[in-house]
């Protein structure tokens, strides 16, 4: 196992042993039963936030401080503050899911916690307790728990996130950052669910280079692939596959999810971490779910050539996208410049979109005890 699934699987603090670590301020502006029913009628991803957020702050005389559960509201940040200036800041992306009991639970939180804490690493950032970073979203589930969504595809969307806040406009890394996890009761990342997404593979830029951050979840990765998805989106694709920057040949990942390759003999391979690509968490949990099932899975260079006359000749039967935001996606299509080739087979996909989402949700024993209750059944 990595570093990443060792932290990931070892026994931390139950959510009842973390309850005080965040201290949580009195609310005089909870949203009204009439903004909160709109909000929860139209469950649009990442379009609307809850009442409270979870905050600390980090300086070098007192280290990680402040940890508290308060309204929540703009923030204020000096116009020299580093993050503006430099983009030092890294951020997760994780859900909470209802169960039929009521309890609340969320999916390898410390998974998400110690990546955080590898892309702090890479941009000069202080690492932020895996049991504070648990305790921040046990204190801010339970202050927004009417905010998990009952119904099944639909959950509660957490973003923790650091920034350097320091106000200076010297080139160092900041020495005052501040720690944030806002929530938001969101639905399906694709509004059409599993419908096959068509994909434009981009062949002219990058959004990684070798020895860079494409495996650091930092803004500046993310916003790297907006040029060339938005050109994509322009003329009617719904995301980017993009190359390795190296070689321009081999696939890397999609904007914002990994890659799959499910093959006729029964394999399924996946592009190997080259230091350009994510570790996603539901990549891993996937690569994990599959070698438990006895499905052959692989971790290799995957040529772009070979995936597309693989296509065409029929060795290659399905291609999907996995992520935290859109969990799995089936690919319907690659397209290359005015070429054009069209995958039929979306089954293996469900199969696993099935597997994971009643894990999720409880419909499933947790075998490999992924699931972290963040509120007690009421």
């Amino acid at each position: 196992m990595t570093s990443l699934e060792e932290q990931a699987s070892s026994q931390w603090p139950l959510a009842q042993a973390l309850q005080d670590r965040f201290v949580r301020y009195p609310h005089q502006g909870l949203k009204t039963d009439d903004e909160y029913n709109a909000v929860m009628a139209q469950l649009d991803f990442g379009a609307h936030f809850t009442d409270y957020m979870a905050r600390a702050s980090w300086d070098a005389d007192r280290g990680w401080h402040g940890h508290r559960i308060e309204p929540y509201a703009p923030l204020s940040l000096d116009p020299a503050g580093a993050v503006l200036h430099y983009g030092q800041e890294v951020f997760e992306g994780l859900k909470a899911y209802r169960h039929a009991d009521g309890s609340v639970w969320t999916f390898r939180p410390a998974y998400n916690a110690a990546r955080l804490n590898e892309s702090s690493q890479r941009l000069m950032i202080p690492d932020f307790p895996i049991p504070d970073f648990l305790a921040s979203l046990v204190g801010l589930v339970s202050a927004d728990r009417r905010w998990v969504p009952q119904d099944f595809g639909a959950s509660l969307y957490l973003r923790p996130f650091i920034f350097a806040s320091e106000a200076f406009l010297g080139v160092r890394g900041a020495q005052r950052f501040d720690y944030a996890v806002v929530a938001s009761p969101s639905g399906p990342y694709f509004s059409d669910g599993l419908k096959p997404i068509n994909v434009w593979v981009e062949r002219d830029h990058h959004r990684a280079g070798p020895g860079g951050m494409g495996n650091v979840k930092t803004g500046g990765n993310y916003a790297a692939s907006f040029f060339a998805k938005a050109h994509a989106q322009a003329r009617g694709f719904d995301e980017v596959l993009f190359l390795d920057a190296a070689t321009n040949s081999r696939l890397d990942e999609l904007g914002a999810m990994n890659v799959f390759v499910v093959m006729a003999d029964g394999r399924v391979r996946t592009p190997a971490l080259s230091g350009t690509i994510l570790p996603g968490s539901t990549r891993s949990a996937i690569l994990q779910m599959l070698d438990d099932d006895g499905v052959d899975v692989f971790e290799e260079s995957l040529a772009l050539d070979e995936v597309w006359e693989g296509i065409k000749d029929g060795t290659v039967t399905e291609m999907f996208a996995c992520g935290t935001a859109a969990s799995v996606v089936p690919i319907g299509s690659l397209t290359v410049s005015s070429q054009r080739v069209e995958l039929g087979s979306v089954e293996f996909s469900r199969w696993v979109f099935s597997a994971l989402a009643d894990i999720h949700y409880g419909r499933a024993a947790d075998r490999f005890g992924w699931m972290y209750k963040v509120a007690d059944a009421v």
